[in-house]
């Protein structure tokens, strides 16, 4: 198995203990396969490889700070963008163009990441129905969720439990309709108390129109990195930790923590190891392992990839790499 890390300063492999740098970029927060062509969503652009990232190309999204890329029908593709955009191409990802309706709505002036000073807000969160293309659901921090179902020409936003932050969504491999969504305590205004139901894991069974809170008694509550299995059980593995700043150089530690539900999010069980329990690296990274059903890919604020059996056995890949955004295995 060969494991691709992107990082805050690039692009590292890692092979049979081997570390290369393949990609010198910086804010690495997206790495996916699609159709055997790798997509590298950084903060200096969008970048394509279609040889396992041994050489990339830089796309017309050269001055983009791309959050997220997924698929839709045939060579379309779309991204996500701070400041909160999004972006299609119909040939693979070499060409691209705004979907201007997206931002087209009055809330959208609001949306933004409310530190001080306020950063623009983030399309960091996408999702495309597999069954219906022309349906999809973007993810916006601190903003909400945008659904189409006419392939982009309106949109409709949703709060999942009045909750705007928004991290990461997926949609059940089977179930259509079924999707999850992870959120923080961000809002437009600044930050929410910090009890159970303002941030955490949520659900939805009827294509976003609803939503119910999938975290309760789980703590820390700040939930962000989220993966689904396609094979079944198709597992749900999501990472939290206490506050959206959680950090190895605190005191304790990033205290966070690996979570994995089978059923949907009714109820959760720890993957974490006695060394990992809470674990001091917080986790940003994570994907399903391609070889081991329930396993996941793990990239840690510390530079470090691990792989999390079904079982919570971890066991290190790579470590001496900048802090680690995104993994993708293959």
């Amino acid at each position: 198995m060969r494991v691709l890390a992107g990082s805050s300063r690039g692009v590292f492999s890692i092979e049979n203990g081997e570390i290369r740098q393949l990609l010198e970029s910086r804010g690495v927060r997206d790495l996916v396969m699609l159709d055997q062509r790798l997509f590298a969503g950084t903060g200096a652009g969008l970048y394509i490889s279609d040889d396992y990232g041994e050489s990339w190309t830089l796309t017309g999204m050269a001055q983009q700070e791309v959050w997220q890329i997924r698929s839709g029908e045939g060579a379309v593709v779309y991204a996500g963008t701070q400041p909160a955009g999004l972006y299609r191409s119909e040939d693979a990802g070499t060409s691209w163009r705004e979907v201007e309706s997206f931002t087209s709505i009055p809330e959208a002036k609001q949306w933004c990441i409310p530190v001080k000073p306020a950063l623009p807000g983030r399309a960091r969160a996408l999702v495309v129905d597999a069954q219906n293309p022309d349906r999809m659901w973007v993810g916006v921090e601190v903003g909400g969720i945008m659904n189409t179902v006419d392939g982009g020409e309106s949109w409709q936003l949703n709060l999942p439990g009045e909750n705007p932050d928004l991290h990461m969504m997926h949609a059940h491999p089977k179930k259509s309709g079924v999707l999850f969504a992870s959120t923080g305590y961000g809002r437009l205004d600044g930050v929410a108390e910090m009890i159970e139901g303002n941030a955490g894991v949520f659900r939805s069974e009827d294509a976003g129109a609803s939503w119910q809170y999938a975290w309760k008694g789980i703590t820390p509550r700040y939930s962000r990195p989220m993966c689904i299995d396609s094979r079944e059980p198709y597992g749900l593995t999501v990472a939290s930790a206490p506050t959206a700043f959680s950090s190895f150089k605190d005191e304790q530690g990033a205290e966070a923590m690996l979570f994995r539900s089978e059923d949907e999010g009714r109820s959760w069980r720890s993957m974490c190891d006695a060394a990992h329990s809470p674990s001091r690296a917080n986790i940003h990274g994570l994907e399903p392992d391609p070889e081991t059903p329930g396993g996941v890919i793990v990239g840690t604020d510390t530079g470090e990839v691990w792989r999390v059996s079904n079982d919570a056995v971890w066991s290190q890949l790579g470590e001496g790499l900048p802090a680690v955004l995104a993994v993708v295995a293959f």
